[in-house]
């Protein structure tokens, strides 16, 4: 059969895969609404509250442990909640380690833990604000470094004698939702520090409220360029898009010697223009030129189209700068190529759907991430997590690990709110983490490049493909 004939089968195949991946998410998350005890109500509507919306207040967005945020509670998870409700930390603790015994892997539920073994005494509290509902994959990984790193620190006796309590927030990764959280957030004097928000649109959003409110914030996964703008509040111990962008356009350049690149991104998300900029500036800098650019947004987008004109247009590589939301319309462009152009990409086609749907055609596949848990299997990190977590995690839990760590530092030398942030701005300020040592530039930015990983078979994720460290020339 021609590849021509072959072609629509195919693209048939992989909208069957995603359709039915999606489908599986939908029915794994549909149950995903705020748990609260039972008769317990939201006493401003008078009728049980959902999750998302932004409508939902902010008080029916955080827990310390009297609500499930993330997922449906197994009947000892929701024991151990009734139980902290009621303030009886000793009953509490019990179920919540007979919920871990059953299923470990659960970030929420170790939170809860921590924070029962706490109950009522003096604690230090920080938040985390993740998309439970919306995207549910990332807000559990993020949660994960974030249950470790106060798991750890309440073991070794907690900050100076003080434990480590974490609030768990719920803001959809929506702008708007963001900034009502933030300012939920800077209202709550026991809260020290903010660790989120995921995607760099709810950054911006909620960051311009911290900053006023002299709230600390550390986001562990947005990286738009813009965010760098935000003031004297706002960390972020993921690397910034530059950062990527000038990963990808020297592995273009001298690791496969192309000049010409067509690339795909989202115009209406702050992450992916961010992304596109900084890479269309990084290659023309050195030399090369951006020939063509696909909006993966836009109405009627078609991959084989696109992936002709490209070519049309001298195209020797793609660049794929898709976000959360448009990684599907990614995933088409990777099967369409059929491995005939090289494909570079961001930190967000680093994802199990992309081994998933399209693991065979991704072998000229390179995407530039933060870390990567086989560049040192053999850190403390990576055993400790293997251990608490009974299997792998990725670059956004290793980035929430290294957040909870900075906050841990500076709280041990001042615990207040422009205490913390004097401490982290400080030009020396350092600490290690997950990553190794963890610095900042005087944006706020993460001073620590890219790893670049590509696809190839094998059994650790469970799709019969992995992303792996890219062997060095």
């Amino acid at each position: 059969m021609s590849q021509k004939n072959e072609t629509p089968a195919l693209l048939l195949a992989l909208l069957l895969t995603i359709g039915l991946i999606g489908g599986v998410a939908w029915w794994l998350t549909r149950g995903m609404t705020t748990q609260l005890l039972p008769g317990e109500q939201n006493t401003q509507t008078g009728v049980e509250p959902t999750l998302t919306g932004n409508r939902t207040p902010f008080s029916e967005r955080w827990s310390l442990g009297a609500r499930s945020l993330a997922q449906s509670p197994s009947e000892d998870k929701l024991s151990g909640i009734t139980a902290i409700a009621s303030q009886d930390y000793a009953a509490a603790v019990a179920a919540l380690e007979a919920a871990l015994e059953n299923n470990r892997n659960d970030p929420e539920a170790l939170i809860y833990l921590n924070n029962a073994r706490i109950g009522e005494q003096e604690a230090y509290t920080i938040a985390v604000s993740v998309p439970v509902a919306t995207a549910p994959d990332p807000a559990l990984e993020i949660l994960r470094g974030v249950a470790q790193a106060q798991d750890e620190v309440n073991r070794r006796g907690g900050i100076a004698g003080v434990p480590l309590k974490v609030m768990i927030v719920s803001d959809d990764n929506d702008p708007t939702v963001s900034q009502n959280v933030a300012n939920g957030l800077v209202k709550d004097e026991s809260v020290l520090g903010v660790i989120g928000h995921f995607g760099s649109d709810a950054t911006l959003a909620a960051g311009q409220i911290y900053e006023q409110g002299n709230l600390p914030m550390i986001s562990p996964t947005s990286t738009s360029v813009q965010i760098a703008n935000l003031g004297d509040y706002v960390f972020r111990t993921v690397p910034s898009d530059r950062f990527t962008a000038t990963s990808l356009s020297r592995h273009l350049l001298s690791g496969l010697g192309q000049q010409n690149a067509a690339i795909y991104y989202n115009s209406t998300s702050s992450y992916s223009q961010s992304l596109k900029n900084e890479f269309v500036t990084a290659l023309t800098s050195d030399g090369g030129q951006v020939v063509a650019e696909f909006d993966l947004s836009g109405s009627g987008f078609n991959a084989l189209d696109t992936l002709r004109q490209a070519k049309a247009q001298g195209a020797e590589a793609i660049v794929l700068a898709a976000n959360t939301d448009t990684l599907d319309a990614a995933l088409l462009v990777v099967a369409v190529n059929r491995q005939e152009l090289p494909i570079l990409g961001g930190d967000s086609i680093y994802n199990p759907k992309t081994l998933q749907a399209v693991g065979d055609s991704a072998g000229n596949l390179v995407v530039a991430v933060p870390w990567i848990l086989l560049s040192d299997p053999q850190s403390t990190f990576v055993r400790t997590s293997a251990s608490l977590w009974g299997g792998d995690v990725n670059w956004r839990t290793a980035m929430a690990y290294d957040a909870a760590q900075v906050f841990i530092a500076a709280m041990q030398q001042n615990p207040t709110r422009t205490g913390i942030q004097q401490v982290i701005d400080d030009p020396g300020f350092s600490t290690l983490g997950a990553t190794g040592t963890i610095r900042f530039l005087p944006s706020g930015d993460r001073n620590q490049p890219m790893q670049l990983v590509t696809v190839e078979a094998g059994s650790r994720s469970g799709y019969g493909y992995d992303f792996v460290p890219l062997p060095v020339p």
